[in-house]
């Protein structure tokens, strides 16, 4: 991006949203405007990844970011950085986000005079419309995910409880019923499904020990990767899919349920399954209503950290 375009002070404010897939970093400048500059990095989950990989895949998302809008030099002129973690909004996970941005911003050469971490449900929350301050949000990708938002931080959590405990609805949820339908199917106790092709096809084969290796062998979280299939296999007619569907859109609904959502409040709702065009977002929409809710999709959180990093590097110095 050539120089002339930036803002002429240079003061630019970095948002991340640090997921269980990946990293995506922005690069903004403060007084608002497009966006100077896009980075991506590995996993960000502050609980499950290891602390050196994470400084390491924030540091390849902040430098990609920096790097479209000035090669060399571009980190001494962030103001502020906020960034929102899977698994970081508090205790052990807070505290190692925070480590590990430290790390990649020293890494950059950026020294910002504010530095915000947050959970990823409350910057995925603060980019709805108007970047809002209360409501509630809904994150429904490879895990799931809500929380009631008062003031910009969650004031409780709903699920997001991993893939042994909880995640209903999720992406590893649909994964791992694809498989357990494959497998009823296989041995006569549940009807047959179009899911046999595909999903052996993934693991490796369409028997029985394909798709026990597949599912024990590796980490349980890659069952996510089947999730697409369901989707496909619903679209196509298949019954034990849309049943799937239906089921994992029933779980999301409960789970926004539990919050007690109030009449007209704001839902924001991100992640792959709920998301713009995602399979499970016309399911929500129809569970919510009557509870006066219209959920409004966005891509991820990358937009509502950005909205944060210019509140927190704002010249009144106000906080978010």
């Amino acid at each position: 991006m050539d120089e002339s375009n930036i803002h002429a002070d240079r003061s630019w404010v970095v948002g991340i949203d640090a997921g269980g897939t990946r990293i995506r970093a922005r690069l903004a400048d403060a007084a608002g405007g497009p966006a100077l500059g896009e980075g991506a990095g590995g996993p960000g989950n502050a609980l499950s990844v290891a602390p050196a990989a994470l400084a390491r895949h924030l540091t390849d998302a902040l430098a990609d970011a920096l790097r479209e809008a000035l090669p060399e030099g571009g980190g001494r002129y962030v103001r502020a950085v906020v960034a929102g973690f899977a698994g970081g909004g508090e205790g052990v996970g807070r505290e190692r986000a925070l480590a590990a941005l430290a790390r990649a911003l020293d890494a950059v050469g950026a020294a910002p005079g504010a530095v915000e971490v947050y959970g990823d449900a409350e910057v995925a929350f603060a980019a709805g419309p108007g970047a809002p301050a209360d409501g509630l949000v809904l994150i429904a990708g490879t895990g799931a995910a809500a929380a009631r938002v008062e003031r910009r931080r969650a004031l409780r959590v709903v699920d997001g409880d991993g893939w042994l405990l909880g995640d209903a609805g999720s992406g590893y949820w649909l994964g791992r019923e694809a498989v357990r339908a494959v497998l009823r199917a296989l041995d006569g106790r549940g009807p047959g499904t179009a899911l046999a092709g595909p999903v052996g096809e993934l693991c490796g084969g369409p028997g029985k020990e394909a798709l026990l290796r597949y599912a024990y062998e590796g980490h349980p979280v890659r069952l996510a990767a089947l999730s697409p299939l369901v989707a496909g296999a619903a679209a196509a007619g298949d019954g034990p899919a849309r049943e799937l569907l239906d089921r994992a859109g029933a779980e999301l609904c409960a789970t926004v349920r539990a919050l007690g959502p109030r009449p007209g409040e704001p839902l924001v709702v991100t992640g792959g399954l709920v998301g713009p065009d995602g399979p499970l977002l016309g399911r929500l929409v129809e569970g919510v209503r009557e509870w006066g809710l219209v959920p409004v999709p966005v891509p991820d959180g990358v937009a509502g950290a950005v909205a944060l990093a210019r509140l927190a590097g704002s010249l009144d110095g106000a906080s978010p």
